[in-house]
């Protein structure tokens, strides 16, 4: 790590054992890479911490094109489900529980489908839409 003075969002040492091992290496062949993956990581959070735009980031951390893509790349390759997941299989075993939950909760305010009234009814057309054949659909000439 570099000699700039930490942000309140970054890795500990311990963090930094727990997730190094669960991002992507580097890939073989073309150029190395530059920027250390620790200070990658610390500046995403720092963003996401602060709510900042990728352009604000500090000058002290990576820069923020290199920063975005990592986050970009990371996220579309599914890393950081990975990271999660693998985080909290840990956690919940240290707990001494399952690796995986085994049970869900749906909050009831969220699923109001029945409320909407019924089929023919103002209420239901406005909140649906009106459907239209596919022959109502077609120009004609």
């Amino acid at each position: 790590m570099n000699t700039r003075k930490p942000y309140p969002t970054d890795l500990s040492d311990e963090q930094w054992q727990l997730i190094q091992p669960l991002l992507p290496p580097a890939k073989p062949g073309g150029r190395p890479r530059r920027v250390n993956p620790r200070e990658i990581i610390n500046a995403i959070f720092y963003h996401l911490r602060a709510g900042c735009v990728w352009r604000l980031l500090p000058h002290d951390l990576p820069p923020w094109g290199t920063v975005h893509y990592y986050h970009r790349k990371w996220r579309m390759e599914g890393v950081w489900q990975s990271v999660h997941d693998a985080l909290r299989e840990q956690v919940r075993t240290q707990a001494g529980k399952e690796t995986t939950p085994s049970a869900a909760i749906l909050d009831s305010q969220s699923v109001k489908t029945a409320e909407k009234g019924g089929t023919g009814t103002k209420t239901a057309w406005a909140m649906t839409g009106e459907s239209r054949s596919k022959a109502a659909s077609v120009i004609s000439g």
